[in-house]
C-alpha cells in the first residue's frame, strides 16, 4: 500500500507513509502492553513524514527503540527501532484501517489469557522473538 495517511486523535499530529504493509501484527510483550493498555498493533511503513512535529513527543524506551505519541491528546503513533529507518505504525491511527489484516503475534507467552485472536498466522514466543530481532537490540 502506498502514500496512505493517518492521525492522532486530536489532529494535531498528522502523517502521511510512502508505503505500508498490509499486514500488521500484534505484540503481547509488557512494555507495549503498558503503552497501548493491551497489545500493540502495528504495521511496518517506510517514508514516513510527520506533520506538526511540535506536537509529536518521542520516547526513548529502550537503548535501542523509540515510542512516538501525539503530547496533546496522547494517541500512540508508532514504535521505532532505531536502527532502522521503517517504522512499527499504530494501525488504528490509519485513515482507512479497513486495508489491514492481522498476520503475526510476538510474545504470545506473555498476554494474559482473556483472550485470543483467530485466524492461522505465525505466534512467536518471547525466546523466539528475541531471536529473530537480535540485530535491532543490540
Amino acid at each position: 500500500m502506498s502514500d496512505i495517511t493517518g492521525q492522532c486523535l486530536c489532529g494535531a499530529v498528522r502523517y502521511r507513509v510512502a508505503h505500508a504493509e498490509p499486514g500488521f501484527g500484534a505484540c503481547h510483550c509488557r512494555m507495549c502492553q503498558r503503552w497501548s493498555g493491551g497489545p500493540f498493533f502495528a504495521t511496518s511503513a517506510e517514508g514516513v513524514v510527520f506533520e506538526g512535529e511540535g506536537d509529536l513527543v518521542r520516547y526513548p524506551s529502550s537503548a535501542w527503540a523509540e515510542r512516538g505519541f501525539c503530547g496533546k491528546c496522547g494517541t500512540n503513533l508508532y514504535y521505532r527501532a532505531l536502527q532502522s529507518a521503517s517504522y512499527e505504525m499504530c494501525v488504528g491511527t490509519f485513515d482507512d484501517t479497513g486495508q489491514f489484516v492481522l498476520t503475526s503475534e510476538i510474545f504470545i507467552d506473555r498476554k494474559p489469557d482473556g483472550y485470543r485472536f483467530a485466524g492461522d498466522h505465525p505466534r512467536l514466543t518471547e525466546a523466539e522473538t528475541i531471536e529473530k530481532y537480535k540485530d535491532y537490540t543490540g
